[in-house]
């Protein structure tokens, strides 16, 4: 006795439409969302040397915006504040990391360049791009 196979297999097409729509919304929205990723902190606009070494100790950061601001590690701070903090840094041996805008006055950086030498805090670097 012979049966008859009523199931009958079709070859289906596979749609490529909805799969390339879904990696075209993957691709704009990575675009988009990558454009608005910001590094937070204060941004400052190194200037550049061909003598540069990189530092790899974890030190305090002073940064003098082109404004001639002062900010002791991302915190806004006064001359008398920054004395005392540079006083502690001297006495645990702390390392210190100066990185002044391209366009911040050469009078500021130096006074505090100088404030830390007063202060005897004896590893004091100043930042640069290469």
């Amino acid at each position: 006795m012979k049966f008859k196979r009523r199931l009958r297999i079709e070859k289906g097409l596979i749609e490529l439409t909805p799969l390339v729509n879904v990696f075209f919304l993957l691709f704009v929205f990575f675009a988009f969302t990558s454009s608005f990723i910001f590094q937070p902190g204060i941004k400052v606009d190194l200037p550049k040397a061909v003598t540069s070494e990189v530092v790899q100790q974890d030190s305090a950061v002073i940064i003098v915006t082109k404004d001639d601001k002062i900010y002791l590690n991302d915190r806004e701070i006064s001359r008398d504040e920054l004395t005392s903090n540079l006083r502690l840094m001297a006495k645990n041996a702390m390392p210190l990391l100066i990185k002044a805008d391209n366009r911040a006055s050469l009078g500021k950086v130096v006074e505090v360049w100088d404030m830390c030498r007063a202060e005897g805090v004896s590893q004091a670097s100043i930042a640069t791009n290469k």
